[in-house]
């Protein structure tokens, strides 16, 4: 706790158990609570659902301007907090509201709809093959660090129009600026130093990808909103893929109810995911918004400039709509994990592609996948927007050979090379994800 009384939402005691300080929080404050977060700054916590939804729905009392935070007004913010990369007003459509959100949004939403859910689906199944194929000779892995951390930045890097040999350098820099770590703001620069590079050669040479589609886009973004904007979505869909990834696949793998449900054909994949996203969203809380005028949320009385954190993993548990949570949720998509209201995650479905291919691409090349030790034993990583399984160690029958991709002249196809156009055919076929699972 703080030196005036107020629960921290950042270090080892807080990050230790999020959960459990969110249900002792909601015990003492209802459904808003008064916390600190790094530097000691004030803010709110929103844990109700009700609540959550209220603040992302009426941007004319919350904003998503940070301009307004008493605390920059003051000057209370230090210039190397890892606060900044997340809270500093840039030029982004989640920091703005009304027309010019508008504007900056339609470019983000017109670009990432080029990629039609089968493209992603093809390159997610290509760089599996090729991240398998590194280790399913040795019948074990450890499916965060050598699958999980790395397919998504694979897939985004292609859809953005970057090099893929981009991709390691870019993951560590993603999941360090997410936890708000001491290094935050180096791995921030190092983020924006490689769009700022990609976006001046797109400039001369675009391509179909989404940093050329918002450089020639008609809402006439300049080059600075244009990597800043590739900056969200590189570090925001990696981030929440990332740990939706790992999250299902602990629970494909440690809990037998669930494998129940499956072998009886009652749960499909899409099913699974939607379970997770409730119990385990990818983002636990984000910052955030800031009150414009004094007002009234939760019984709690907010100041003009107060900054409010939107509690996801706590308004998804909040027992005034699932009162039990061992209650299955299928089909209900009324979750918080994705946001609500006009800054709604625009790419949440290419997530849930990348996610649930990969994922039951995954399952098909190692039928018979189990945990390598016991379920006590996993560890779950916790920093103050995230929390997820740190490692997840696993067991299988090493398959045939896997080949590695190759191209036409049929020389092996490294994962920096472009994916061949996609011919026509019939689509091959393919086993039920469960039914390799359960094999």
């Amino acid at each position: 706790m703080g030196p005036d009384g107020l629960h921290r939402l950042y270090g080892p005691v807080a990050e230790n158990d999020p959960r459990a300080l969110y249900e002792m929080l909601r015990r003492e404050y209802g459904p808003v609570a008064p916390v600190l977060i790094h530097g000691d700054l004030p803010a709110w916590l929103v844990l109700g659902h009700r609540e959550n939804l209220e603040v992302m729905r009426t941007p004319s009392l919350y904003t998503r301007d940070s301009r307004l935070w008493t605390m920059f007004r003051e000057d209370r913010v230090a210039a190397d907090s890892p606060l900044m990369p997340m809270l500093q007003w840039k030029p982004l459509c989640v920091f703005t509201d009304g027309d010019e959100h508008a504007r900056l949004r339609r470019a983000v939403t017109d670009g990432l709809a080029q990629f039609n859910r089968h493209g992603v689906r093809r390159h997610v199944t290509r760089h599996t093959r090729q991240l398998v194929a590194a280790f399913a000779g040795r019948g074990s892995a450890d499916l965060i660090p050598e699958y999980a951390e790395k397919l998504p930045m694979l897939v985004m890097t292609q859809l953005l129009g970057m090099p893929e040999e981009n991709g390691p350098r870019l993951v560590d820099a993603s999941l360090d600026l997410m936890k708000g770590s001491e290094t935050a703001l180096v791995s921030n620069e190092f983020v924006v130093d490689t769009l700022r590079s990609l976006v001046r050669r797109k400039g001369v040479r675009p391509g179909r990808d989404l940093a050329s589609r918002l450089i020639g886009h008609e809402s006439d973004l300049t080059e600075n909103e244009v990597v800043e904007h590739l900056r969200l979505v590189l570090v925001a869909a990696n981030e929440t893929t990332v740990n939706l990834i790992a999250n299902t696949l602990r629970l494909v793998l440690t809990d037998r109810r669930f494998r129940a449900s499956l072998s009886g054909g009652q749960m499909t994949l899409p099913d699974a995911l939607e379970q997770v996203l409730w119990d385990a969203p990818p983002l636990s809380t984000i910052p955030g918004r800031w009150a414009v005028g004094d007002t009234v949320l939760g019984g709690r009385r907010i100041k003009a400039g107060d900054l409010l954190m939107l509690g996801l993993a706590a308004g998804n548990t909040d027992p005034d709509i699932r009162p039990d949570l061992s209650a299955p949720v299928h089909g209900n998509r009324s979750h918080l994990s994705f946001s609500s209201g006009p800054h709604e995650c625009p790419g949440q479905d290419i997530g849930r592609a990348i996610a649930e291919t990969g994922i039951d691409t995954l399952l098909t090349m190692l039928p018979g996948l189990e945990l390598a030790v016991s379920e006590a034993e996993l560890e779950t990583s916790a920093a103050w927007l995230t929390e997820r399984v740190e490692s997840l160690p696993v067991r299988f029958e090493p398959p045939p050979a896997i080949a590695a991709p190759r191209a036409e002249d049929g020389t092996p196809r490294s994962a920096a090379d472009p994916a061949p156009a996609e011919r026509p055919g019939p689509p091959p076929r393919r086993r039920s994800w469960w039914k390799s699972l359960l094999g």
